[in-house]
């Protein structure tokens, strides 16, 4: 029996499997065990959408979908189904630790709408907090106040629209 290597995969190892193989059509040895192929794509792809994000994290963001804000009502409506710039937006989005409002994964832009609560000192600085530890991931976050999605919902669009063309500016690269 060949002595399989965990993280190379050969030609062989996608092959059709014999009659009596334990492998079915499409799967991939890694190690001893048995991945299909789109299995492990997916796990990898959860891991960069989610930061690796706790399973209670998620429950609790289905939670939070069913009972947003007036505000984030109003700032989804214009976000969904990719009618702002083409950009896809997912809300109440577990990222790490953390649930964004709004989050595009494409832009890696955290878009947040906050009561009166984040007037207090001590929300604020965890507000600060969460926000760099979020930008070691390369995620930015901006925010808004639930009055400016409420009075001006025209300008907070316009102010996302010129943070994701400073993003673009800052990583292309220069002539």
């Amino acid at each position: 029996m060949k002595h399989l290597n965990p993280l190379v995969l050969s030609p062989q190892d996608t092959s059709t499997p014999g009659p009596f193989s334990s492998r079915r059509r499409g799967e991939r040895v890694i190690g001893f065990l048995y991945f299909y192929k789109m299995v492990y794509i997916g796990k990898s792809r959860e891991y960069l959408l989610h930061l690796n994000a706790a399973e209670w994290i998620f429950e609790k963001a289905r939670v939070l979908r069913h009972s947003m804000t007036e505000a984030e009502k109003i700032l989804w409506d214009e976000l969904k189904n990719r009618k702002f710039k083409g950009l896809k937006f997912r809300r109440q989005h577990p990222v790490h630790r953390y649930i964004a409002d709004f989050y595009c994964h494409e832009k890696r832009l955290i878009i947040e709408v906050d009561g009166g609560i984040h007037d207090q000192e001590e929300t604020n600085e965890q507000d600060l907090n969460r926000t760099a530890e979020l930008g070691r991931f390369g995620i930015s976050v901006i925010r808004f106040r639930n009055e400016q999605v409420f009075n001006q919902v025209d300008q907070v669009l316009h102010e996302i629209s010129k943070h994701i063309e400073s993003m673009a500016s800052r990583n292309s690269p220069s002539p």
